[in-house]
């Protein structure tokens, strides 16, 4: 399967088929005011995707906080950044599980899979399995610390960060774990509030 780049950052979503929110309505391409038609544009164009993902048809209710989700998704979300684009969907479709987020943990995990990550590393990200042998000591470190982000952020100490760096890890790559654990707090939420359905990516690429 051909690496992703900064210009394919994820596998599209099933053809052009509308995203389903059974909560609230989310801002489709089709009924896009011209703000937000103008800020799908230019992510099409930046991103070179056909399709807006789902979760910036969310956050398009609000235009100029569609335009700086847009921002983090070049800037932090997919590109290698500090911790490299592997570690970053790994931890991503992690998270995104932890969080019970189908939409995410499949589009993530579908990322994972194309900037290198294993079958097994894929599933023992979707089950939160720290004891998988597909995760590799540092792997194993730098999940523990961003499921105790995840779950119980004010118990983070001093001793937390030391356990990242005798696994080698920097400080900026930790913080860079830091927020995108905390991100993905905020984009799971959203996305089951609104009831974002996931579109089975994972499924699909499969299927035979």
């Amino acid at each position: 399967m051909k690496p992703l780049t900064d210009e394919q950052p994820l596998q599209d979503e099933q053809g052009s088929q509308p995203f389903r929110a059974t909560n609230l309505p989310i801002i489709s391409e089709c009924n896009a005011p011209p703000a937000v038609a103008a800020l799908y544009a230019q992510f099409r164009s930046t991103f070179g995707r056909p399709q807006v993902p789902g979760i910036l048809q969310c956050f398009a209710t609000h235009p100029p906080l569609l335009e700086h989700m847009m921002g983090l998704a070049k800037t932090m979300l997919f590109t290698d950044g500090a911790l490299g684009r592997k570690n970053k969907e790994l931890l991503a479709t992690f998270v995104s599980a932890r969080n019970h987020c189908d939409y995410c943990a499949d589009s993530h995990g579908s990322s994972l899979l194309m900037s290198g990550g294993s079958p097994d590393l894929l599933s023992a990200a979707m089950t939160c399995d720290l004891h998988a042998t597909s995760i590799d000591a540092n792997q194993s470190a730098l999940l523990r610390f961003v499921q105790k982000v995840t779950d119980d952020s004010q118990s983070i100490h001093p001793a937390d960060i030391e356990t990242l760096r005798a696994h080698h890890f920097a400080d900026l790559q930790i913080a860079e774990a830091i927020h995108l654990a905390a991100l993905f707090a905020c984009f799971n939420r959203v996305v089951n509030a609104f009831g974002l359905q996931s579109q089975g990516i994972l499924t699909a690429s499969n299927t035979p």
